[in-house]
């Protein structure tokens, strides 16, 4: 495993709810990244308990979470250490209520 994939590894196994992202959840940077953090809040998730790697502050980071997921875009949503999707994914989740139960499990 590159440095990159174990620093990747690391952050995903060590925060329950971890969004990498444009931007940050307080100002997120794109549209797929801003619904992302707003979907979560409409969960009911507090905004201090989301964690976000801003993948526009670093190129090696942008592209191995993309190879680590093999998923081609960002945002890309991990709880409690598994991948579970991008923005379009949560929103499906989100509406029939998946996402609910997979954030408070």
């Amino acid at each position: 495993m590159s440095d990159v994939q174990q620093r990747i590894d690391q952050l995903v196994k060590s925060n329950d709810i971890l969004l990498f992202m444009k931007g940050s959840a307080s100002f997120p940077m794109c549209g797929f990244s801003g619904r992302a953090v707003q979907i979560l809040k409409a969960c009911g998730v507090e905004a201090d308990k989301i964690a976000t790697v801003n993948v526009l502050d670093d190129a090696e980071i942008r592209q191995g979470i993309k190879d680590y997921s093999q998923w081609p875009t960002i945002p890309q949503l991990y709880v409690k250490g598994e991948f579970v999707g991008g923005s379009d994914i949560m929103m499906e989740m989100y509406e029939s209520g998946e996402l609910q139960k997979v954030l408070t499990a």
